[in-house]
């Protein structure tokens, strides 16, 4: 027994090593064209034919400035120089302007969803200042680029290509003209595929999901987005808190809710103005980088809901601040 044992071990080893040298490479040891053919794999299996994808690919360009805009995004800088870029008075006079004018579909979407109307009013100013800046790249060129020449996050913007190629065929779109942003969203909400297929409504019930065309469309879906992924009608966003010490409780780093208000709060650490509060709720510490110092604020569930739309906590502060800036300002007409 004690032979076999000194004979299995190497023998073991051997094997060990011999499948890891013939182990598939991952995604980032393959060249474009390697992840071409696995693309073409891929939707093969969602029942297009191989040369349908073929010409989707040999039809898309690859576009440098997609890759440089793609490593400066808005978010990488701090607070300050951020919500400025956004929470301004010419954005909501054109958020104001919007409400009045889709009211009815807006109070339809708030009910049937039950999101609070000035975050869907907040979330398609925030993304295209109501339809005006709806981005200049083609989405078919912006996911190829991304997809097959941007490793960091190629795995992801492959599917998203393959998404829109799924999407293409449901919406009947015209993959060659359809713009959107450097990261392939598109519309008044600036949907990438995928949630574009998952969420999208026909809210105008013409028969079809366009949201980039009917803002009607874009209001439903963007309640639908925010109702599917547990927002609370009516309840709390985000809270400011008076700090005398830096926060001992982590800050938020963008994965689910792993404290709950009671972590957060301390006698260091309180709300700026009392509220009442279940301390057993989850919550999260956000951080505001000011020019001499940093804001501290508790975020609640709907405040990580904001994030499911872009993960971002900068971008979900911003709507809702944006959001309580046209509450106010809609309910004072």
């Amino acid at each position: 027994m004690p032979m076999t044992k000194r004979l299995l071990a190497p023998l073991m080893m051997s094997a060990l090593l011999a499948s890891s040298a013939f182990a598939a490479p991952s995604s980032e040891q393959l060249s474009p064209e390697q992840l071409q053919q696995q693309f073409i794999d891929s939707q093969s299996q969602q029942g297009f034919s191989r040369t349908e994808v073929q010409q989707f690919i040999a039809s898309a360009k690859f576009e440098p400035k997609i890759i440089e805009a793609m490593t400066k995004p808005w978010e990488a800088k701090p607070w300050y120089k951020y919500y400025p870029i956004f929470l301004t008075d010419d954005r909501l006079q054109a958020g104001l302007t919007f409400w009045r004018q889709h009211e009815t579909t807006i109070a339809r979407a708030a009910e049937q969803y039950q999101v609070d109307p000035q975050v869907i009013v907040a979330i398609i100013g925030i993304e295209t200042k109501y339809g005006k800046v709806m981005g200049n790249y083609p989405v078919k060129d912006a996911l190829y680029t991304l997809g097959f020449h941007y490793p960091p996050r190629a795995d992801f913007f492959r599917r998203e290509f393959g998404k829109f190629m799924q999407l293409v065929k449901a919406e009947q779109l015209d993959a060659n003209s359809t713009l959107g942003s450097y990261a392939g969203a598109m519309g008044f909400g600036q949907f990438i595929p995928s949630s574009y297929l998952a969420y999208a409504v026909d809210f105008d019930g013409d028969g079809r999901r366009d949201l980039l065309n009917s803002a009607d469309d874009a209001i439903g879906s963007v309640a639908n987005y925010f109702h599917q992924h547990g927002w609370q009608a009516g309840g709390l966003v985000a809270l400011p808190l008076a700090t005398t010490a830096t926060p001992t409780a982590a800050v938020w780093s963008g994965k689910p809710l792993n404290q709950s208000v009671n972590d957060i709060l301390s006698p260091e650490v309180a709300l700026q103005t009392s509220v009442d509060l279940d301390i057993s709720q989850a919550a999260m510490l956000i951080e505001l980088e000011q020019a001499q110092h940093s804001d501290y604020w508790l975020g609640l569930k709907n405040f990580y809901v904001i994030t499911r739309y872009n993960r971002s906590p900068l971008y979900a502060m911003a709507v809702y601040q944006f959001s309580e800036q046209l509450r106010k300002a809609h309910a004072s007409q």
